[in-house]
């Protein structure tokens, strides 16, 4: 059974940083392409990161390149997001995903639960 788990969400402020893990467990992890979305209330899911099995290649979206780092180690089976320079716009649920890859949520074939994040004064 395939299962991704989501660690450190919080609460922070703007300027703040965070960074979340992602643990895979089930699959075969390096394989696959990773990634991380988002969701926050009333709008649609957002592409935040991705990065290839080698860890060579990585995509960000728009809102958060320069500020986000994605980052993997295939031996630990985990996937961590660096998220710096916070804004309360990046307040959402974070959710990691894997598969294919791509920019799109249709390449991802198995995805965790996701882990809150807020940013507020």
């Amino acid at each position: 059974q395939v299962k991704l788990v989501e660690a450190g969400g919080g609460s922070v402020q703007p300027g703040q940083s965070l960074m979340l893990s992602c643990t895979a467990t089930g699959l075969p992890f390096k394989t696959y392409v990773m990634g991380w979305f988002r969701q926050a209330p009333g709008k649609e899911r957002e592409f935040v990161a991705s990065i290839d099995y080698s860890g060579r290649f990585r995509a960000y979206g728009d809102s958060v390149k320069g500020r986000f780092a994605i980052s993997r180690d295939n031996a630990a089976n985990t996937v961590s997001v660096q998220m710096t320079q916070l804004r309360p716009e990046d307040t959402a649920i974070y959710s990691c995903a894997s598969g294919p890859g791509g920019r799109g949520p249709n390449g991802y074939k198995f995805w965790g639960r996701g882990t809150q994040v807020t940013v507020s004064s």
